[in-house]
């Protein structure tokens, strides 16, 4: 299962709506998720992200001051302004599962015969320098 996190990456802020100072008009978020599978050195981590922004009307009732923001209650406004918290995670889970299970891949041609690997070169070896004397 993976592990998901969301977080707020940018504020937009009026300097000042009518009586109030530095509102918050628009939220930049992520939502981030990873799997690892396997273990050692068989485990390969997985990661899948959405991004976007929401903006919010100029507060009516219950402002909170700038200064006294928790990231929380921010990700809470865009969840109620129209993010959809859970297609946004489905949306994450899924680009993992598709890194994990391929819904999509590429085969070689069947008519083509495969093309054996080509061993390492093996470097030249050269003859021994011999230091050159010149005459005056």
């Amino acid at each position: 299962m993976p592990t998901l996190s969301w977080i707020i990456e940018r504020l937009l802020c009026k300097p000042v709506e009518g009586t109030l100072t530095d509102v918050v008009i628009t939220a930049d978020w992520r939502c981030n998720g990873t799997e690892t599978t396997g273990t050692g050195d068989d485990a390969k981590t997985y990661s899948g992200t959405c991004y976007g922004s929401c903006s919010f009307a100029p507060p009516t009732e219950n402002f909170t001051p700038y200064d006294q923001l928790t990231e929380q209650q921010v990700l809470n406004w865009c969840w109620e302004n129209g993010v959809d918290q859970a297609a946004i995670e489905a949306n994450v889970n899924q680009q993992i599962q598709n890194q994990i299970n391929p819904p999509v891949v590429v085969l070689p041609l069947p008519w083509v015969p495969p093309v054996p690997p080509t061993p390492d070169p093996v470097p030249p070896v050269l003859p021994p320098v011999t230091p050159a004397i010149v005459a005056n």
